[in-house]
């Protein structure tokens, strides 16, 4: 999606003059929306390293669920991005979304909760979703982009289609739905394949670590696409299909100065996502981070926005400290069942 933000940037600066300009101005501008209580950040048009949260929310059926009406949903995608104009250099981190973690509704709003990752954003919107992947990771969060699911499909035909390899032969659809056929090698997909490419999970050997792959698989092909002449002639089709599905803190002046100081940044774009331990705990399934993944991980992203190695020490960190001390293993590869507790405040005292 930031691609495509930028690419759309270009287009409008160097193709359309200033009739689209002004449009494209005002369709972006209707999706911006400031994280509460933060002042804008100036690191992009300072020409600094940034982090952007990328969260893909699925509320599947249009906003509406059961008796509960404007449904939030979950973001159950969650990428961060860090963008480094001097070293061109791109990277992409996908946060599985059932990772453990103790979710804050704001910098100084502790819920005192351990849950799943994605919940975040349904109790407290993206800000709760900014700072509590801010809290696991020790990476500090400059930008977020916001993205319905239910809109990728009208995002992927806008733009004519998208190209993927697909992995391994499968049929997926929701419920009630036609579904999709996808077979193993290239394939060109229309938005509702898209859609369901995106969405499959079950199916996929690597679970959610498979379906995070397809998702950024995704991302980058709406980039190509984007970046394609047939784009030109459906501009305002990829306009609406954005302004009318994302929201972000980005501003327009913001997305035209990072196309100007970071777009050789694109042609270096690296891929990893954070690797959980499966467990149930309490009868839950949970992907729980070994605090040397979460070090690894921080410690990358944090190289890429030029900050000093930090040790990461959160809420996980020290249920695993805990966890470990009473016999728990992450290098475990026997057959019996390990038990993961999620202690008390009063049991979490060192």
């Amino acid at each position: 999606m930031l691609g495509l933000i930028l690419l759309i940037a270009f287009f409008i600066v160097g193709s359309y003059g200033f009739r689209l300009y002004a449009q494209a101005q005002g369709s972006l501008d209707k999706t911006f929306r400031p994280l509460d209580g933060q002042q804008a950040s100036t690191k992009i048009s300072d020409g600094k390293p940034v982090s952007i949260l990328l969260l893909g929310v699925d509320t599947t059926d249009n906003g509406v669920r059961d008796t509960e009406s404007n449904y939030r949903g979950n973001s159950d995608t969650m990428i961060i991005v860090t963008v480094n104009p001097k070293k061109n250099k791109t990277t992409m981190v996908s946060i599985p979304r059932d990772t453990m973690t103790q979710v804050w509704k704001s910098k100084t709003n502790n819920t005192h909760k351990i849950q799943k990752i994605n919940s975040a954003y349904n109790i407290g919107n993206e800000n709760s979703a900014v700072v509590t992947t801010e809290k696991l990771t020790n990476v500090p969060i400059d930008y977020y982009v916001k993205v319905d699911f239910n809109s990728l499909e009208k995002i992927v035909n806008s733009v004519g289609g998208v190209d993927v390899k697909v992995p391994f032969s499968f049929s997926y659809g929701d419920a009630g739905q036609k579904e999709s056929h996808f077979k193993k090698g290239k394939m060109h997909l229309n938005g509702k394949q898209a859609l369901d490419y995106a969405r499959m999970r079950h199916q996929d050997p690597n679970g959610d670590y498979g379906r995070q792959n397809r998702q950024r698989q995704i991302i980058s092909a709406i980039i190509k696409s984007a970046a394609s002449a047939k784009t030109f002639t459906h501009f305002k089709d990829v306009l609406d299909s954005i302004s009318d599905s994302m929201t972000t803190n980005l501003s327009f002046n913001d997305m035209q100065t990072m196309f100007m100081k970071y777009r050789d940044a694109s042609d270096d774009i690296k891929s990893d996502h954070l690797q959980g331990y499966g467990q149930m705990v309490d009868g839950v399934s949970y992907e729980v981070a070994p605090t040397k993944e979460l070090q690894r991980v921080s410690d990358k992203l944090r190289k890429q926005l030029s900050l000093p190695d930090e040790t990461v020490n959160n809420e996980v960190t020290k249920l695993n400290r805990l966890n470990e001390r009473r016999g728990f293993s992450f290098n475990y590869t026997g057959n019996m069942e390990q038990t993961y507790t999620i202690f008390k405040n009063d049991q979490t005292s060192e």
